[in-house]
């Protein structure tokens, strides 16, 4: 969609096709795996010698402290990468690692030990960059993606190009000739020049839509529309129900112990502790690398938690028609799609307490009985709360901030559906929500630059500190 091109070439299908997908465990090390199962694919044996990745500051770290799918609680996005290369399927897209076993976890860990999996951070390059080189012993492959966590933009055997996807979409057709040998400096520049465009493609999808004529998309959906959203409601439950009852792979337990307090007696049994059981649960599952699906929204498996779980909740408890509770969520995921765009794909701010939260407060005021402005004021409530939170990487605590940005959201939707709330710029508010969200957006753009280097420094000086102990 180009510039000014309105909400009329955008449509639902369209929407939930490339920005509602499933997806197994974590995203950001989901990438690095797809990027070297697809590699490995172009390779004449399965035998995997060395893998080489390079990713954006935002894939290290998010990469780095969550768990793989299949992997029984291990973590980091070198054991990814190996997994990719071992067992992953590149057309299962986001579920790359859904055949994963405990053998190909040995094997991948005995690749780590060996020193055979190097997984390098490029500073200067953030959003979504995955650069995978897998070798076997006579041959090298080549993944590249960008933009986007399924967005392979290119792939190269032995310095040959064998496919490449043009900035959008078109492609350039085979055999062209891909140096890879070039120095760490031009392949940083070039990541770097990707990583701008991946900005500019991130925000393509809403460019010239209106957040009112945004919504209209969820007015008429079809029966197959209505079925795929409620398919995502459905899948999201069952990793929440897996959390709540697991023994194991449960992560940081945050769902399972608000469930308690609640059991006990401890808290009250209400709606909104509910929503933030459910939530945290199902995050606190996806966090600690359960092999169950999630749908995603905006290309993050929390984000879609967070946008799906306490809409549906409400939807349920108001005693509402499938229909109708799809709605809802449609209305959430559109609204979180709609401020992820301004803020980018991977950025220094918590996309599941900023765009989801505000997201899901829109879906639940829609829910409630409220119309277009209801959902934009939620989301103006949930923003002006919201908008500093910072992402510390995907590891067991985001189970916390998904939960309170859930529960977050049904209390702004409470509030706004009784028209109360914010009714005039101040702060980081606008006076409409396209401004607020631009708002949020030039927070994280210019205020904080260096939040993600501050944090991966943190964060290596502890892993150093327990490899000297």
């Amino acid at each position: 969609m180009r510039e000014g091109a309105g909400a009329a070439m955008l449509t639902l299908k369209e929407f939930l096709a490339r920005e509602v997908v499933p997806a197994l465990g974590c995203t950001e090390p989901g990438a690095v795996a797809l990027a070297t199962a697809r590699a490995r694919e172009e390779l004449s044996t399965d035998q995997v010698e060395r893998i080489s990745v390079r990713v954006s500051d935002s894939i290290y770290k998010n990469g780095m402290n969550v768990g793989v799918p299949g992997a029984s609680g291990e973590t980091g996005n070198a054991l990814a990468a190996a997994l990719g290369a071992l067992a992953g399927r590149a057309d299962l897209g986001l579920e790359v690692l859904r055949d994963c076993t405990p053998a190909h976890v040995r094997v991948a860990k005995s690749m780590l030990s060996e020193g055979r999996v190097e997984v390098v951070c490029l500073p200067d390059v953030h959003g979504v960059f995955v650069e995978s080189r897998v070798e076997s012993e006579s041959r090298t492959a080549t993944c590249v993606i960008e933009a986007e966590h399924t967005n392979i933009v290119s792939v190269s055997v032995d310095g040959t190009t064998v496919f490449r996807k043009g900035r959008r979409g078109q492609g350039h057709g085979e055999g062209q000739s891909e140096g890879h040998g070039q120095g760490g400096g031009q392949a940083q520049s070039q990541a770097a020049d990707g990583a701008e465009d991946a900005a500019a493609d991130d925000r393509d999808i809403m460019d010239g839509v209106g957040y009112q004529d945004l919504l209209r998309l969820a007015d008429h959906m079809a029966p197959d529309e209505i079925d795929y959203v409620m398919h995502g409601v459905d899948m999201n439950k069952a990793i929440a129900e897996y959390g709540l009852a697991s023994e194991s792979l449960s992560g940081l337990g945050a769902g399972k112990a608000i469930w308690a307090l609640m059991s006990d007696n401890k808290i009250e049994k209400n709606l909104a502790f509910l929503i933030r059981s459910y939530s945290s649960a199902a995050s606190d599952a996806r966090m600690a690398g359960a092999q169950l699906p999630t749908m995603s929204a905006a290309g993050s498996g929390n984000q879609g938690i967070t946008a799906i779980i306490p809409v549906a909740l409400v939807g349920e408890s108001l005693g509402l028609p499938k229909e109708a509770i799809a709605r809802g969520v449609t209305v959430s995921l559109l609204s979180t799609s709609f401020v992820r765009s301004r803020i980018g794909r991977l950025t220094p701010v918590c996309g599941c307490s900023v765009a989801a939260g505000a997201g899901a407060a829109a879906g639940i005021a829609v829910l409630l009985g409220g119309n277009w402005v209801h959902a934009a004021r939620a989301m103006q409530i949930v923003l002006s709360n919201t908008a500093g939170i910072v992402c510390d990487g995907a590891k067991g605590t985001c189970a916390l901030r998904v939960g309170a940005a859930a529960c977050e959201a049904y209390l702004a939707a409470l509030i706004a559906v009784n028209d109360r709330g914010i009714n005039s710029a101040q702060g980081i508010v606008d006076d409409t929500i396209e401004g607020t969200a631009d708002n949020v957006g030039r927070l994280n753009a210019e205020g904080m630059r260096d939040v993600d280097r501050v944090l991966i420094n943190i964060i290596e000086e502890r892993v150093r500190r327990s490899e000297m102990m």
